[in-house]
């Protein structure tokens, strides 16, 4: 690994954390390290599957407040890195041995950059109880609060590229000899992790109520896949008897499917705010009408003392 690509992933993992926290640019998800660590690492293929895998593993995976979570995106990072400059190092392996226990370790330095982070918000406190406010001062302290937050990535990711490529080529290594029943393992649990990411994310959202839906997606993309293999088992069969069919058939596009869900939740979500707005529009109107009709009754009733 050349040093100009280390100090480029060093610089990236110390702005994504900075981007996620107040830029928004996407670029801090695990797809975006992946497309970010690819370009850099010259394999563009291996540092997208390593970030999607990564984005489908964390896709049901939210906080609240301010709450620590496991960093998907440090982890995108290092396995790319290493499975692409590592010998013997898949993108499975990369995911299950390194991204996801980089993902969980980077906790704790994400706790400590909060914790780091009080120091400058406790010296804005002492500036403002002042009589005079310095506000260039206190701008200077919120600005100073980007520092712990990008050394909290900065600094790790540069520890391990710069001084881990020995320990984790021993690894591969060991995984690829005497320990081959494991590194076909972790190759396999790489491989599963995006399902268990879909699990999470069912398990949160209203599935029974949407099971319809649910059900009509699962029998499209089953109805595609036969279709499509179908006709690529047919073509191939074409392509041997004649050599002169030179057509290709392509696999399922699953762009094509993402676009079928898309349009389905447009159509689905399209129609609860009008049909919210026009229950809510006849439960008031009807209760207008009979508060007004309430109101006429006791404005218009005759009692017993005006006889």
């Amino acid at each position: 690994m050349a040093w100009w690509q280390i100090l480029l992933l060093t610089l990236y993992a110390g702005l994504e954390i900075l981007d996620e926290l107040q830029i928004y640019s996407s670029l801090n998800t695990p797809v975006g390290a992946g497309l970010i660590a690819g370009l850099i690492m010259g394999d563009l293929p291996t540092g997208l599957f390593i970030g999607a895998s990564m984005q489908l593993t964390v896709l049901g995976i939210g906080t609240f407040g301010g709450a620590s979570r496991i960093d998907a995106t440090t982890g995108t990072v290092l396995a790319t890195a290493f499975s692409t400059s590592i010998k013997g190092m898949s993108p499975q392996t990369a995911i299950s041995s390194i991204a996801v226990p980089v993902a969980a370790i980077m906790i704790e330095l994400d706790v400590l950059a909060r914790f780091a982070n009080t120091y400058f918000s406790h010296r804005i406190d002492h500036l403002i109880d002042q009589d005079k406010i310095n506000y260039k001062a206190v701008e200077r302290n919120v600005l100073y609060g980007a520092i712990p937050w990008s050394l909290s990535r900065a600094v790790p990711v540069f520890i391990a590229l710069a001084f881990g490529q020995g320990l984790v080529q021993q690894i591969a290594n060991a995984l690829n000899g005497d320990l081959l029943w494991l590194g076909n393992g972790l190759t396999v649990a790489g491989a599963t992790l995006p399902a268990v990411g879909f699990a999470v994310l069912l398990r949160y959202l209203p599935v029974k109520r949407h099971a319809a839906y649910l059900i009509l997606g699962f029998t499209i993309t089953t109805l595609f896949s036969v279709l499509f293999s179908g006709m690529q088992a047919l073509g191939t069969g074409l392509s041997a008897v004649n050599k002169g069919f030179t057509t290709i058939f392509n696999g399922l596009p699953m762009l094509a499917i993402a676009m079928l869900g898309l349009a389905l939740a447009i159509l689905h979500y399209k129609n609860i705010p009008i049909n919210k707005g026009t229950a809510q529009a006849q439960s008031t109107e009807s209760q207008s009408n009979s508060a007004s009709s309430s109101s006429d009754d006791d404005e218009g009733e005759i009692t017993d003392d005006e006889l």
